[in-house]
């Protein structure tokens, strides 16, 4: 590990961190299950039996699953709320349990309302779901949702996931739209809780059409007029390292976006065969008034052609979103924490941050330190640290437990600590600051998964 040691300046006081929604729609959320839940009381009289019992469970399974998709969709929808001021990070973690709930919810429902129709009607099961699927109303069209659901959950488990390219994994991601559309009909027409129940009818089209809302307004309307009006361009592209490219976007007053360091848009570069995906990308340089930086790695075919990228090419980006930035600082003391292209980010805060900041690199050759030159200056400038770690000669990563940062920062615990990197890393690192007594709300960490 070597430093780059230079004057000091003195600390300025952090701003107070604002107050995370995160709470409150949590809590609102829960608040929205137990209504569903109350929906099915309030409309249940006594139940009977064995298949009173499991029509019964299975209209509460399939309540909470409608509830849930409703939920899936909206945490889909970007809303800049939940992107900037609780973070992308936290919120695909809420999107990836709700999904998981949503494919549970969805087999307790499929299995237990066909038990329950099959008790009551004294048929076999498999009879039972030819005759639900073919003969009910709108049920055919709920079938194919159900299977597109299927796939949806399968392909985005985490060992599916790591064979699977992020170009097919987000088009696959996308059909959750048209299984959630294709199943929602079945519910009022089948759905003993809406018929005849305008009130509860009225409340469920307002959830999904609320939900549909923002869908349109964040997902297509906001990033037409943003794009419209910006007009981006790819204005250069440079080697910053092996396999390491930056791409400078040029634009009609990019300051009025909004952008701060720390946080990333989704890019869609209109050439070389790339229009068809959109993948994040986070800042690499604090944004100016027309021109944005961001810093890629190729480890997949849309970031593979980042470098192919000529100037001219016209650039579709949605955003700024992530909350990884100034705001989440509550210490005048900031160590950032990098691995591999992670350092993106951590680049843009290293300038920006206020207070005494530290840098912490990790890559695996001097080679591989992208924007080196860069952070050395920033350091110089400063009067910051940077500071790098690199594989040994026989190629064994540097690891940080709890007792080597303590070693290397003994006030480590009264940091602000922002980590960058793949998603081991960053939760081996994680577990090894919450040992070495950093609190939690001093962690601060993006995931860019959704």
């Amino acid at each position: 590990m070597t430093t780059v040691y230079e004057r000091r300046t003195a600390p300025a006081v952090a701003p107070a961190a604002r107050r995370s929604p995160a709470g409150p729609l949590l809590a609102l959320l829960w608040a929205g299950a137990a209504a569903v839940v109350a929906l099915w009381w309030t409309d249940t009289g006594s139940v009977v039996g064995a298949a009173g019992w499991l029509t019964g469970a299975g209209r509460i399974a399939g309540l909470l699953c409608g509830y849930a998709c409703a939920v899936l969709v909206g945490l889909m929808a970007r809303v800049p709320l939940l992107e900037r001021r609780i973070g992308s990070d936290r919120v695909a973690r809420w999107h990836a349990m709700a999904g998981r709930y949503t494919v549970c919810l969805l087999v307790a429902h499929i299995v237990l309302i066909l038990l329950g129709y099959a008790a009551q009607d004294r048929a076999s099961v498999w009879h039972e779901t030819l005759t639900v699927v073919l003969d009910y109303p709108d049920m055919l069209k709920a079938a194919f949702g159900t299977l597109i659901l299927f796939a949806v959950g399968i392909t985005s488990a985490r060992a599916a996931r790591r064979r699977l390219s992020y170009e097919f994994w987000y088009y696959v991601h996308l059909l959750t739209y048209v299984a959630v559309f294709l199943a929602f009909f079945h519910q009022l027409t089948l759905g003993n809780e809406f018929n005849g129940h305008a009130g509860a009818t009225a409340a469920w089209y307002a959830l999904y059409l609320g939900v549909a809302a923002l869908v349109v307004w964040f997902r297509l309307l906001a990033p037409v007029r943003l794009n419209l009006r910006h007009r981006m361009r790819v204005q250069s592209v440079h080697k910053e390292a092996p396999g390491v490219y930056s791409v400078v976007v040029h634009g009609r007053r990019l300051d009025e976006m909004g952008a701060r360091a720390g946080q990333f848009f989704r890019w869609r570069f209109l050439g070389e065969g790339m229009g068809w995906a959109s993948t994040p990308y986070s800042l690499s340089a604090p944004p100016r008034r027309d021109v944005l930086r961001i810093t890629v790695k190729a480890l997949g075919d849309h970031s593979a052609a980042v470098s192919l990228l000529r100037p001219g090419t016209r650039v579709w980006a949605e955003g700024p979103y992530g909350s990884m930035t100034e705001d989440r600082q509550t210490s005048p003391k900031s160590l950032l924490i990098a691995a591999g292209v992670g350092i993106t980010p951590m680049r843009a805060l290293f300038e920006t941050l206020p207070g005494e900041v530290t840098l912490l690199y990790r890559a695996r050759t001097a080679e591989d330190l992208a924007l080196g030159g860069e952070l050395e200056a920033i350091a110089r400038w400063r009067g910051a640290k940077v500071l790098y770690a690199l594989n040994g000669p026989d190629g064994r990563r540097p690891t940080f437990t709890a007792q080597s940062l303590r070693a290397s920062f003994p006030d480590l615990a009264g940091h602000d600590v922002y980590i960058c990197g793949p998603h081991g890393f960053a939760r081996e690192l994680y577990e090894a600051l919450r040992t070495a007594g950093v609190p939690d709300r001093r962690i601060h960490h993006e995931s860019f998964e959704l």
